[in-house]
């Protein structure tokens, strides 16, 4: 697939070393993409030189990607060292380094917890794509990918109401906004993984993608290679779309063995 080649692409919630942002950029980097990874603490520039760094045609920058401000500045910068974005991949918003989110029900969630849950994973995604949108219509290209998730889209978990409603929301966002911007030439999808084996990743978690169909929990790079596909121009006919990445465990009503 040689889709992404010179692109220049912005994954956003890269600063993991083994997370999903980071497996996409790497993906897209190996592709020929010019890439740009940002997270909110300075250890994106870890990220970066694990990359190449500059002279690898790799930019490195932190951000409060809640802060309209503060997206702007990003997407001004990356448009300075690489040129306007081209490919999006909004996957910020699983977890952020230094904050412990606890799960919780409905009726003890509180303002604080509701507005961050939000903020993180659907407020950013918005400010990023409505950053860079009017240059991908001025252009007549561009390819928008959020990282979703399974949850809120095709189904639920107890104590992650406000994570599941933010992940709904993406899908939302992203048809509505594959129909305004669809004869422009920019699409807009949503990636949805499964139980993957992330460094966030918790044992019941783990323990959880051992009984989907595959038999054992997702990689970072698989759900990586499906954000790759989509922001290509390989992809030019696919847009408003869900594509889920979890080893079929959606598709099964028994989770368990039966004997």
């Amino acid at each position: 697939m040689t889709g992404v080649k010179d692109r220049v692409a912005l994954v956003t919630g890269a600063g993991s070393p083994d997370g999903i942002g980071f497996a996409t950029a790497k993906l897209l980097h190996a592709a020929g993409a010019r890439v740009a990874i940002t997270s909110t603490t300075d250890r994106i520039q870890e990220r970066c030189e694990e990359l190449g760094g500059q002279e690898g045609g790799v930019v490195g920058i932190a951000a409060d990607l809640t802060d309209a401000t503060a997206v702007a500045d990003l997407n001004a910068r990356v448009e300075g060292a690489l040129g306007p974005v081209e490919i999006l991949v909004n996957n910020a918003g699983m977890v952020q380094i230094g904050r412990d989110e606890p799960s919780a029900l409905f009726h003890e969630v509180s303002d604080e917890k509701w507005r961050y849950g939000i903020d993180m994973s659907l407020t950013s995604a918005f400010l990023m794509t409505r950053a860079v949108l009017p240059s991908m219509m001025n252009q007549e290209y561009g390819r928008v990918v959020h990282i979703s998730s399974v949850t809120g889209p095709v189904v639920g978990i107890s104590g992650s109401t406000v994570y599941g409603t933010a992940k709904a929301g993406m899908l939302g966002m992203a048809r509505s906004l594959a129909i305004e911007v669809g004869s422009k030439n920019v699409t807009v999808n949503c990636v949805a993984p499964g139980w993957i084996h992330t460094g966030s990743s918790g044992d019941n978690e783990l323990i959880a993608g051992q009984f989907t169909p595959v038999g054992r929990p997702g990689t970072p790079e698989e759900v990586g290679h499906v954000a790759v596909f989509l922001a290509s121009e390989e992809a030019s006919y696919v847009t408003g779309q869900l594509m889920v990445v979890d080893g079929g465990n959606t598709i099964q009503e028994y989770k368990v063995e039966l004997t």
